[in-house]
């Protein structure tokens, strides 16, 4: 059974993500580019604390510009009811080891389908991460909206995505849309939660697991 709980701070939010989220999920298979899943493990453990990122101007900069792309993609995809509300963490009795915190939930007004939003902000500094974005989502992205669809069993995602470049002639702004249906990227799904069930058993027998480097 899906559940949804809602907090009435950011700090009794955070407090409660005691169990592996999606912005980590990327890290249990190798794939996330500023966390092992030692380091996760470390984590979840108590033997680190994860850093304090919420003051980064970045961080700053995605959290404030949300809501606004939020009411756009409404705006922009009126065939969908958007849904959202502060604070939020989905649980799911089969995943318990997991939890997802979204930027939105979707219904699709025709059929009833149920879908997640997800929102990123992002600087691209260089061609290589230009590159990441061409007609794909970068992995620690894609696991992230991976891990949503397995705690909420939702039938989509929708990741919208502001990516801003500076070029000589100024600053370019271009907003993208990525539809992931949930039939065809079951195997993956199934992937990364056969990594959370492993990692959730190490937690539990407080056992560093094996360093999974990221495929060359």
């Amino acid at each position: 059974m899906v559940t949804v709980k809602t907090f009435s701070s950011a700090e009794e939010w955070l407090q409660a993500r005691t169990v592996i989220g999606g912005s980590d999920a990327s890290a249990l298979v190798g794939m996330n580019p500023y966390k092992t899943n030692i380091d996760l493990w470390k984590e979840k453990t108590g033997r680190e604390k994860a850093p304090d990122i919420s003051n980064e101007p970045y961080v700053k900069f995605g959290h404030d510009a949300e809501p606004h792309l939020r009411a756009m993609f409404a705006l922009d995809f009126p065939q969908y009811e958007v849904g959202y509300v502060e604070n939020n963490m989905f649980y799911n009795d089969k995943f318990p080891f997991a939890h997802a915190s979204l930027d939105g939930w979707l219904i699709e007004r025709e059929t009833g389908r149920k879908g997640v939003l997800e929102i990123k902000t992002t600087n691209i500094l260089q061609s290589m991460q230009r590159e990441k974005w061409n007609d794909r989502i970068p992995d620690n992205y894609y696991c992230q909206v991976l891990w949503y669809l397995m705690v909420t069993e939702f039938d989509f995602a929708v990741l919208k995505a502001r990516l801003r470049s500076e070029w000589q002639d100024g600053i370019r702004i271009t907003i993208r849309h990525y539809i992931i249906e949930r039939s065809e990227v079951l195997e993956d799904i199934k992937e990364l939660e056969q990594a959370g069930w492993k990692m959730w058993k190490a937690i539990q027998d407080d056992r560093e697991p094996n360093l999974i480097l990221p495929a060359i």
